[in-house]
């Protein structure tokens, strides 16, 4: 198999998964080292971009998915007679914003940044799928740990968490000079 056959084969994978595939499974599948299989997926990535088409392949951390090209959303909702993703609310997005920078994150933790309770924030995002469990903390009533999903990154057109924004202590109501750290106190494992 040559490289353009590969990246037909990646294509082919991509389309028919219809969910984020890791670079890892493709090598598997392929039989190619991760390395090369990355560098072709980037290269179809680029080729579907640069050639305006209708559908495009997104990174995802390091894994890759097909999925239709922003500009031609309108008209694949007409078609598929999809409605607009849920709007977030203003709770909501603070909730998921504490969760994305701060993951792996507890309720406890959202609400002590937040001061209210999110319990309702956190149960609508699991809904929408922007975040998931991410396992328990290790301390007595061992709290569910919260992270973001790929379905945040495809929602925020983020390739992974390294690209948002940094994060600005007046952001979180901290306006004198201290740390993170300081301004966010941290949950400590026993």
């Amino acid at each position: 198999m040559d490289s353009e056959e590969l990246e037909r084969a990646i294509e082919a994978v991509l389309f028919a998964a219809g969910e984020p595939v890791e670079v890892k499974r493709l090598s598997h599948a392929l039989g190619w080292d991760p390395t090369d299989v990355r560098q072709a997926a980037i290269r179809l990535m680029d080729r579907l971009s640069f050639e305006r088409r209708g559908i495009r392949i997104v990174r995802l951390d390091d894994a890759f998915q097909m999925c239709s090209a922003g500009e031609q959303g309108e008209y694949v909702a007409r078609a598929l007679e999809t409605r607009k993703p849920p709007k977030l609310s203003a709770s909501q997005l603070e909730t998921l914003t504490i969760i994305a920078y701060y993951q792996p994150a507890t309720k406890a933790m959202v609400e002590q940044i937040r001061g209210v309770d999110s319990g309702y924030s956190v149960n609508a995002l699991l809904n929408k799928k922007l975040i998931e469990e991410a396992g328990r903390l290790n301390v007595p009533g061992r709290p569910i740990q919260y992270k973001t999903t790929p379905d945040f990154l495809r929602t925020f057109g983020l390739s992974s968490l390294d690209e948002l924004p940094a994060l600005q202590l007046a952001d979180l109501g901290v306006h004198e000079q201290m740390t993170l750290e300081e301004a966010v106190p941290q949950e400590k494992e026993q």
